[in-house]
């Protein structure tokens, strides 16, 4: 298996919601391959799809066990340029109807990040990492 990912799938509890949160509130583009029942959106050399929650679990074979089960053992980070870019997409976040778990704060590690839940729960990291350089791109490359 290559060392990569390709797609991440978000379960939801209501795609037009979601896709509402992602599209309107944090300005993201679907891409034109999206259909009723799945939303992908290219993230550089990575896509996120939003898909119905129960349709994931089934479709994975997994017993689906509710939105708001607790965590779910992963979270989705966005690096930024600076620590006014993370503060930013935060107050963004929020206005668009996600919810902070926690606000943007400098951190053990050296950086500067914060967390937000989408409307599903899913939790994102915003993160300034002044050890890690974002390509033009915005393109995430672990240096050493």
């Amino acid at each position: 298996m290559e060392q990569r990912v390709s797609l991440i799938t978000l379960g939801v509890a209501d795609l037009a919601r979601s896709r509402r949160f992602y599209e309107e509130g944090l300005g993201w583009t679907p891409s034109p391959v999206s259909q009723d029942a799945i939303t992908f959106y290219q993230l550089g050399g990575v896509a996120l799809a939003l898909f119905g929650r129960e349709a994931l679990a089934e479709d994975a074979h997994l017993a689906e066990s509710g939105p708001t089960s607790g965590f779910g053992g992963i979270t989705l980070a966005h690096n930024l340029r600076s620590k006014a870019e993370v503060d930013a997409v935060m107050a963004q976040a929020e206005r668009a109807g996600g919810r902070i778990l926690k606000p943007a704060q400098d951190v053990f590690w050296g950086g500067y990040s914060g967390y937000f839940a989408d409307p599903d729960g899913h939790p994102w990291e915003v993160a300034w990492n002044p050890f890690a350089a974002l390509g033009e791109d915005g393109s995430f490359r672990l240096e050493g």
